[in-house]
């Protein structure tokens, strides 16, 4: 069913004279005559059928009934101006982003031109993981590592992926890897968040006496770019990888992977989860992310 609503304009003018108990102050707030704020209020009381406004010459008071609608809608209209004033300054105000370097340039850079408010998505990068005490981090939204929960914020995985060995074309070109065993005699890069190579040597049927020695970065991010420049093996997660391997830069070795674990997860205070901005982000960082599923099967189909 329908609303049944009064006529718009009756309601502004009959709000403003209540709130200012004049006809002429309402009229010069609503940039009309004083008549024709009458009219609108006598049009509402029509259409009300009851009396808002007690007239005795000169003096205007309100009825009970006017008294308890007024003061309904005057908390209506502040309700839709400050609606409308959040999404005016949507338009118009920047969005920041908090994320790791490898994120930013792997998987969230090369898609910003697909989001409505792209062009106003204002990056920062961590050196260490992103920080989610948003009273300090000066972000409207973090692209934070796995899925920690932390009181007060809203915290939805947004990636999970496995892992496999990538190498540069360079690398492969002057060494022999042919099978998983060949590794051994490579240097690997080794990363301190979440190293995975014992589980991976382990799914491919190999528990090697001692782990290969290799460069030990902060996270998986710095292992995989050490390995596109050609210092060696990285265990690189999939998700992550795609466009470098489509590009070339770097090349997936054997089809064994690790078991999928959550990356990264889009965190955001719970209180601004109403933020006009943040829903259309999150819902379009979602969306990204499930549009990559169905590629990943069928690039995997084709291999």
């Amino acid at each position: 069913m329908g609303r049944k609503l009064p006529p718009f304009a009756a309601v502004r003018a009959f709000e403003a004279a209540a709130r200012h108990m004049s006809f002429k102050k309402a009229a010069e707030e609503l940039c009309l005559s004083p008549s024709a704020i009458s009219h609108q209020i006598r049009a509402l009381e029509g259409h009300l059928d009851t009396q808002l406004f007690e007239r005795r010459g000169n003096e205007l008071s309100l009825t009970l009934t006017g008294h308890g609608y007024a003061q309904s809608l005057t908390v209506f209209l502040d309700g839709v101006a400050e609606s409308t004033r959040s999404v005016r300054e949507a338009g118009q105000r920047p969005f920041r982003v908090l994320c790791t370097p490898g994120f930013a340039a792997r998987w969230l850079v090369p898609r910003l031109d697909r989001l409505s408010f792209g062009d106003r998505v204002r990056l920062r990068v961590s050196e260490g993981a992103p920080s989610t005490d948003f009273a300090c981090n000066d972000a409207d939204v973090v692209i934070q590592w796995a899925d920690d929960l932390t009181p007060g914020v809203r915290t939805e995985p947004i990636m999970e992926s496995h892992r496999y060995p990538v190498i540069s074309p360079d690398l492969l070109a002057r060494m022999q890897v042919r099978a998983p065993e060949d590794l051994l005699n490579l240097t690997l890069m080794h990363d301190e968040v979440l190293d995975a190579w014992g589980e991976w040597f382990e799914a491919a049927g190999l528990t090697p006496p001692q782990m290969p020695r290799g460069p030990v970065f902060p996270n998986c991010e710095f292992a995989t770019t050490a390995a596109e420049q050609g210092q060696g093996v990285s265990l690189a997660y999939d998700a992550m990888v795609r466009g470098t391997l489509e590009s070339g830069r770097l090349v997936r070795l054997f089809d064994t992977v690790t078991m999928p674990v959550v990356i990264y997860s889009v965190a955001y205070p719970e209180a601004n989860a109403g933020d006009s901005m943040i829903r259309e982000f999150r819902d379009w960082i979602f969306a990204e992310a499930a549009e990559d599923i169905p590629r990943l099967r069928r690039v995997a189909a084709a291999e």
